[in-house]
């Protein structure tokens, strides 16, 4: 009877340690698909501000249309 219990008992904690894994696992993969996306928002924004930093280069150079 000992040994049934016992089996029991690491039947039960192996069920936990399963789904505990399963559950790690859905997070894991979630952070990974959101990291790719702050990845990608990152490159575009970089993007755009040299962009803009490069136009805003232009302008020192040029005299306003009053002049």
């Amino acid at each position: 009877m000992e040994q049934e219990e016992r089996l029991q008992k690491i039947e039960t904690k192996l069920a936990y340690l399963e789904d505990f894994l399963n559950r790690l696992q859905d997070d894991a993969v979630e952070r990974n698909s959101r990291l790719d996306s702050l990845f990608t928002e990152h490159r575009a924004i970089k993007s755009k501000i040299l962009q803009i930093s490069e136009d805003l280069e232009e302008y020192p150079d040029r005299r306003p249309p009053h002049y």
